[in-house]
């Protein structure tokens, strides 16, 4: 394949401020439906009670809520479990008291033989988890920010955070949107974005070193923005392939894997696209802009040296 002929027909770096455009309002909207609208948290992240109806035979949704109801009670979320989907998990955020948990278990207990079992998390659990999902996130992009600083440089290091930081919150934008519950999974998917999309980005970042290599002179941001182009170009196909052949065993997970894995793949799905969007037209075109920079004082230097007069 001749790069430097495709590189002639596909300009990314001419449309950078666009990219950056497009991230920048995206963010800045979903920045306030956050603040506005908020995140659906799940009974992971609220205080609340979990009951799971246990039953010998195939339920339905829709025969368990209205059990429910039967008695006067709206569980917030109901999915199916089991392998048969024998047991219904009702969630109630804010939780019940135990004379309402009772009255549900005897209640269940004469419709399906079985005494549901109950869990229940306090306001202090649903911190504890809140936080301890946000260190992990932290400490991930942390090491992150260390070892592609260590293999490469601290510029890509930046570059490849700001990314990170950018899918993380493309999702959250996206999940804000949908009003979709975050939970447990959520934050699984998450993690696994970030080192996805980290891989990603490394991949750009090694084609960008190798091209830098090959150039006599890298001199200023037209130097830079053809070794960048051309990367960009030599990876697109790379990527392209590998978040579709993600994107659709994730879809496959969407659709087929039930209830319980609904959040998970959604995730995975959304987060995919924009961990490969991120590689190609965040990371590696914010590179662009810090190195053309650190190049630009490097230049500045060396004539401000020049021009000072011999002692």
């Amino acid at each position: 394949m001749n790069f430097d002929h495709e590189e002639t027909k596909l300009d990314f770096i001419k449309h950078r401020k666009k990219f950056f455009m497009f991230s920048g309002i995206f963010l800045f909207v979903g920045i306030i439906l956050l603040s506005t609208l908020g995140l659906n948290l799940g009974i992971d992240f609220e205080s609340g009670t979990t009951i799971d109806v246990l039953s010998d035979e195939p339920v339905t949704a829709n025969e368990v809520m209205e059990e429910f109801e039967s008695i006067g009670y709206t569980p917030d979320d109901l999915v199916l479990a089991g392998d048969n989907n024998e047991t219904g998990r009702a969630s109630f955020i804010g939780g019940l008291t135990q004379d309402q948990t009772l009255e549900v278990q005897s209640h269940f207990e004469d419709v399906y033989g079985n005494t549901p079992a109950v869990s229940t998390v306090t306001p202090i659990v649903g911190e504890e988890l809140a936080k301890n999902a946000i260190i992990s996130v932290l400490i991930a992009a942390a090491g992150i920010i260390l070892y592609v600083t260590i293999r490469f440089e601290f510029l890509y290091g930046i570059s490849a955070i700001v990314a990170l930081f950018h899918d993380a919150l493309f999702i959250l934008v996206v999940f804000s949107i949908v009003q979709m519950e975050v939970n447990i999974p959520f934050i699984a998917a998450v993690l696994t974005i970030v080192g996805y999309s980290i891989n990603d980005t490394i991949v750009t970042f090694d084609r960008i070193r190798e091209n830098m290599k090959f150039e006599k002179k890298v001199k200023d941001f037209d130097d830079v923005a053809r070794v960048v182009n051309k990367s960009l170009v030599q990876t697109l196909a790379r990527s392209i392939n590998t978040v579709l052949t993600v994107v659709f065993a994730a879809g496959a997970l969407f659709v087929l894997g039930g209830e319980g894995l609904r959040t998970f793949s959604f995730a995975l799905v959304i987060g995919l696209v924009a961990g490969t969007y991120s590689s190609l037209f965040i990371a590696a075109q914010v590179w662009l802009v810090l190195k053309s920079r650190q190049l630009k004082k490097v230049r500045h230097r060396k004539v401000e040296i020049e021009e000072q007069p011999e002692v």
